[in-house]
């Protein structure tokens, strides 16, 4: 199986140069957040493979204007032919904004899925907006990673962890991928492909 992942900027290979021939293969698409609406309802269109989303520090407008086509996979476990993807959007919070959270919000929202990742017998793949603490994550409040994150991945083991939220255009080294113990961990800037 394989999963394109994308997030924070809207690729112009898929957006201005689309040509269905580049998605031959892709089984699933998974947005990490701050993705334009019309940017998804557009891939969900034109590639008929399922596009699933959680929001990013910049999606408020998602409450008005859905991704058309698309399926919302916050605080909730979805199953695509037995892969367990759990999602998680949202950013540290930094200033007013209803898809920012403090640490301990988010670690209320973690709490509140405790049932639905046992029912599930856990997940494979943690899908969120931002990055773990001290993975991937910035020192300033806005890049900052949750912690809430690094436990859940140590309780769990989940195949792979794939976030977006730190832009690899900002001029500093982030690695596009990491390890956390086994699991993998995925910086989905633009654009990434995991094959299962």
């Amino acid at each position: 199986m394989k999963i394109l992942f994308i997030a924070d900027e809207e690729s112009k290979i898929y957006w201005d140069f689309f040509k269905k021939e580049q998605f031959e293969g892709i089984d699933l698409i998974i947005s990490c957040g701050d993705l334009k609406p019309e940017y998804l309802s557009f891939l969900a269109t034109m590639t008929t493979v399922p596009v699933l989303y959680v929001r990013g520090n910049h999606d408020d407008k998602y409450e008005k204007y859905p991704p058309e086509g698309c399926i919302c996979i916050e605080d909730c476990i979805y199953n695509f032919n037995g892969i367990r993807i759990l999602g998680l959007g949202g950013s540290y919070r930094y200033k007013p904004g209803i898809n920012q959270y403090t640490e301990f919000q988010m670690t209320r929202r973690v709490s509140k899925l405790f049932w639905k990742i046992t029912f599930n017998r856990g997940f494979d793949i943690l899908v969120t907006h931002s990055p773990a603490k001290g993975v991937h994550d910035g020192e300033d409040m806005c890049h900052r990673g949750f912690q809430i994150f690094n436990r859940l991945i140590a309780k769990y083991h989940p195949k792979y962890f794939v976030h977006g939220h730190v832009h690899m255009n900002y001029g500093r080294q982030f690695p596009r991928e990491d390890h956390i113990g086994d699991t993998c961990v995925v910086n989905a800037f633009e654009r990434y492909v995991i094959e299962i």
